[in-house]
């Protein structure tokens, strides 16, 4: 590390500037992350969920397709790299992409922000369950706000009077629980991709994680893109929706994946979470602002609960003083 005096006290340190600039990259990405799931509500109104989510991969392909070649600096693939994009694809684009569309048919934009604010929990969690990671008290909390936060987003579309006798009934559509309960398995998709894609960083460059994940995730939708695009009518498709089509197709799968690699670079996976705070707050003010939802009192107080656990799950203690992940 350099030394007091190493450096003109008027210049930033190369290593404080690169982080500040990841740091930009990861907010960046989770704000444009918020905009598109927000954004794929009018979308998903008017296009089969798989068709959806396979014209978002095609487009992305062919911004990326020069991404694809393999620069001479980087090593052969090993097959535990390969198994590891292909995870990544299958949880954070293809799955993730089923949940979080379908999940956006039951539910509003701004309870859908509220919902994917639970991802820092979730990452807490699989870190518990897979790594064997001790859960500090500030994270217990933080899980515990995030599935309050939840539970009063659901409270706005079904009182408890009624919540019951619909529950008895397995009426879920009706509940208005199947969209919460789908964007919460998004959650834990997104989770996997976050602690996934830190160790693809270290051998692979962010655009070609960004190609070749979503090459997967073309190839795994196809099948079930082709069966709806058979029967569907595109030319009742007006420019609004072409357009909207475009940034979700190279917002998802281009510009958020290509920043979120590039900032994980620099930035430890805990720390990096920080930054799913720009998710909620994207998608509650796009829902608000552009497609016109009502935020209600109850809402309101559940969009609060969801990032208090945010930033108790992801800030870093008084006594952390190191900005930069020392992962190799």
């Amino acid at each position: 590390m350099n030394q007091p005096g190493n450096l003109p006290t008027d210049q930033p340190s190369p290593h404080r500037v690169g982080y500040l600039l990841a740091c930009a990259c990861l907010a960046m990405s989770m704000g444009l992350v918020g905009a598109y799931v927000a954004l794929s509500k009018p979308l998903v109104a008017a296009i089969p969920v798989f068709l959806l989510a396979w014209l978002r991969f095609g487009i992305g392909t062919l911004a990326m397709l020069h991404w694809l070649k393999k620069p001479a600096s980087e090593p052969p693939l090993s097959a535990r790299a390969k198994g590891w994009l292909f995870l990544e694809s299958l949880l954070g684009n293809f799955l993730f992409s089923i949940f979080m569309l379908y999940g956006m048919r039951q539910t509003s934009a701004i309870t859908a922000g509220i919902v994917m604010a639970a991802i820092p929990a979730a990452v807490a969690l699989l870190g518990r369950i897979f790594l064997r990671e001790v859960l500090s008290t500030r994270t217990r909390w933080a899980i515990v706000l995030a599935v309050a936060g939840v539970m009063l987003a659901q409270w706005t579309h079904a009182p408890s009077a009624n919540l019951a006798a619909k529950l008895a009934t397995n009426h879920w559509e009706l509940s208005g629980l199947l969209g919460p309960l789908l964007l919460l398995a998004a959650v834990f998709c997104e989770a996997s991709y976050v602690v996934i894609g830190k160790k693809l960083t270290h051998s692979l460059s962010a655009a070609r994680i960004s190609a070749l994940i979503n090459l997967w995730g073309f190839a795994l939708m196809t099948p079930l893109g082709l069966l709806q695009a058979l029967d569907f009518d595109f030319s009742a498709l007006d420019l609004g929706l072409w357009a909207l089509l475009l940034f979700y197709g190279l917002a998802a799968s281009v510009w958020t994946v290509w920043l979120w690699m590039t900032g994980l670079k620099r930035v430890a996976v805990a720390q990096s979470g920080v930054f799913t705070v720009f998710l909620p707050i994207s998608a509650a003010l796009i829902g608000w602002q552009v497609l016109g939802e009502q935020i209600q009192a109850l809402q309101l107080a559940a969009f609060c609960v969801a990032l208090l656990g945010v930033l108790l799950a992801t800030l870093p203690k008084p006594s952390a003083t190191t900005p930069t992940d020392k992962a190799t």
